[in-house]
């Protein structure tokens, strides 16, 4: 029989919850769970703990929640939980030199994508929005760099004409929640492949998302922008200005630009936007504070007559 792994969960946001409810249905052994400190959301802005804590606290586990962990305090509490290994999905925080070696094991990252490529804080989403035909789940043993520690496991998933950064995201987190578990399956019995070093080829970074960056730009090609509308789903979301408000666009599709047209041109009365190559066609809709809309029924309520110019975010 495998014996257990005694384990530290790092993780903050829903992706990594559904890796730490993966470790908690697998009977792991948990002895303590970091994520980050509650922060103020909704309108009354309270505190609100993160996705990790919540699930964390309902199956009884010890939460941690450090603004940091580069003091002596944190590493030496840290270290006295005495793990075999740490799992770290999305924790979005630096795990300085002292943390990292702490675990007999090391510290095991589940990073949602093939590595090299898209390195750091929103590889999902950044690889929609590259066009990328597919992306996937790669297990690695962390080191003091981004994301450049050996690999141990990984496994790539395509990237449909459909898909939306919050499907991927889902799709993803299950994924990468088999792998970890595969992987502490591997450590326990000194059965993993040797892991093997990343290379530098191919190598991309994943900024993290900005809410500026969801503002649709009718000088960019249609296609980029359809694809900026499933990568921004659900957030920061996607949007543009017209009549003074801000739209957002929950689906959208491209069409064929026939002629010219300044780009944000509304080219007819199904909302077919020019863009600097081809056009795009919102499918559905969404104004602030209301539901959202079919664009036949959208536009019955919100007119944007052909004709309209509809403004491009500043540049410079």
């Amino acid at each position: 029989m495998t014996a257990a792994l005694d384990l530290v969960f790092m993780g903050t946001p829903e992706f990594a919850a559904t890796i730490l409810a993966g470790l908690i249905d697998a009977r792991q052994h948990i002895r303590a769970v970091y994520t980050q400190p509650p922060r103020p959301a909704g309108r009354g802005h309270r505190l609100q703990p993160s996705p990790v804590q919540e699930l964390a606290e309902a199956h009884d586990l010890p939460v941690h929640c450090p603004t940091n962990l580069r003091t002596p305090e944190a590493q030496a509490e840290f270290a006295a939980l005495g793990a075999d290994a740490a799992v770290v999905a999305a924790y979005g925080l630096l795990l300085p030199p002292p943390v990292l070696a702490a675990p007999q094991l090391g510290c095991l990252n589940v990073h949602a994508s093939l590595l090299p490529r898209w390195r750091g804080a929103a590889p999902i989403q950044r690889a929609i929005l590259a066009g990328d035909a597919e992306t996937g789940v790669t297990i690695m043993q962390m080191d003091a760099g981004l994301d450049t520690g050996p690999i141990l496991l990984q496994h790539a998933v395509p990237i449909g004409r459909q898909t939306t950064g919050g499907g991927l995201t889902d799709e993803l987190a299950a994924l990468g929640s088999r792998l970890m578990l595969e992987t502490l399956a591997g450590v326990a019995q000194g059965a993993l492949t040797p892991p093997r070093s990343q290379s530098s080829d191919g190598m991309t970074y994943a900024a993290k998302l900005r809410r500026d960056e969801a503002w649709l730009d009718w000088r960019k090609p249609a296609v980029a922008l359809e694809r900026q509308v499933r990568a921004f789903d659900p957030w920061p979301g996607a949007f543009f200005l017209g009549r003074g408000e801000r739209l957002r666009v929950l689906a959208a599709e491209t069409a064929p630009l026939a002629g010219e047209a300044a780009p944000g041109t509304v080219l007819d009365d199904r909302l077919t936007i020019a863009c600097a190559e081809g056009a795009l066609r919102p499918l559905r809709l969404q104004r602030a504070g209301r539901g959202a809309l079919d664009t036949p029924a959208f536009l019955r309520g919100f007119a944007l007559p052909p004709g309209t110019l509809l403004p491009c975010p500043a540049t410079g």
